[in-house]
């Protein structure tokens, strides 16, 4: 991993971080075991994939930068502000539920008051709504930008290259975060492109383009802060391509059978919480004592997360068709 302090950070901000990440893969695993029991539906997992959507999130500025992200990105939009229950209500389509109210899938982020901006089922699509607000935060001159996530899968659609032609040709301040974690549903990165690097893909863009590990935290905030740096100062948008580690099958619908058994068995060693907790014990950021008291921490806030949404009421039928196109336009 990168020397944090040579990157401007603190041993604070790298516990803070580590706490982040910490509890989104927490709430993930109590989603996949309720779902093993026969109470949520659906579960896609962020596991493994916390250091990229962490680092990235960190080296944003949460007041005025928006987030468009994709249905992996759990860490993400609890480092913007998602809380534990607001997640728990979502999974468990209830009433509550910040995004929709219990009407969209799990995992379809939105809380328009931490400027994370709500998504469809079809991949791809939002690139091209951030694509429109770092448009629009061009032509009022604002210091923000927009930063969207993705899969490799994702990469090859034509949203993708036609969102990133738009930005190029407009430099408009925007990042593109390609969370490549080798595997679109079951398809081998080997099968999905023929580039040896996506990043490469950016100078065709005419954006700038960088291939970074994304199981380190600190490579992939050094990496989002310059970008975020770069476009604020109206040099145009940053295409990343983060090496990440998918810990999970696909789906909780899935299997990870297409995988063989050595490489199933050696993902653990590049398990981004385990390399990121040993760099801080190394570093003496944090003792054995501060990671027990966060575990337990984690524990009652997802076990409150838990009960509460167990209990929240769903949404009435009658509530099927509000707050949709057809309201909004003619209601």
């Amino acid at each position: 991993m990168l020397d944090y302090k040579e990157e401007g950070l603190e041993p604070e901000d790298l516990k803070e971080m580590y706490r982040t990440m910490h509890l989104a893969r927490k709430l993930d695993e109590r989603m996949w075991l309720l779902n093993r029991a026969g109470k949520l539906p659906f579960v896609i997992s962020c596991q493994g994939q916390e250091a990229t959507q962490v680092g990235a999130g960190y080296a944003l500025d949460r007041d005025v930068d928006i987030i468009s992200p994709y249905y992996r990105d759990l860490a993400l939009v609890t480092h913007f502000g998602m809380t534990a229950e607001e997640t728990m209500l979502s999974a468990f389509a209830k009433k509550g539920d910040v995004s929709s109210g219990g009407k969209q899938m799990p995992s379809h982020f939105s809380k328009k008051s931490c400027n994370i901006m709500t998504q469809g089922s079809s991949v791809t699509t939002q690139l091209l709504h951030a694509v429109g607000a770092s448009f629009k935060f061009k032509m009022d001159d604002e210091k923000r930008v927009a930063l969207t996530t993705l899969g490799e899968g994702s990469s090859n659609q034509g949203d993708f290259h036609e969102g990133l032609n738009f930005v190029g040709v407009h430099d408009l301040p925007f990042i593109c975060i390609i969370e490549n974690n080798d595997y679109a549903i079951s398809v081998p990165r080997e099968l999905q492109y023929g580039a040896e690097k996506l990043s490469d893909r950016a100078l065709g863009y005419g954006m700038h383009g960088e291939h970074i590990d994304g199981n380190d935290p600190i490579a992939v905030y050094k990496a989002v802060k310059e970008a975020r740096q770069r476009a604020v100062n109206g040099e145009g948008g940053t295409l990343i391509e983060a090496m990440s580690t998918r810990l999970t099958a696909h789906s909780s619908d899935d299997d990870d059978s297409y995988r063989e058994k050595e490489e199933r068995e050696t993902m653990k060693e590049s398990d981004c919480l385990i390399k990121f907790r040993s760099y801080i014990l190394e570093h003496g950021v944090a003792d054995e004592a501060w990671f027990e008291a966060l575990e337990k921490e984690a524990k009652a806030v997802i076990t409150d997360a838990t009960k509460a949404a167990e209990k929240a009421p769903y949404p009435d039928p009658e509530e099927a068709l509000t707050h949709v196109y057809e309201e909004v336009q003619h209601g």
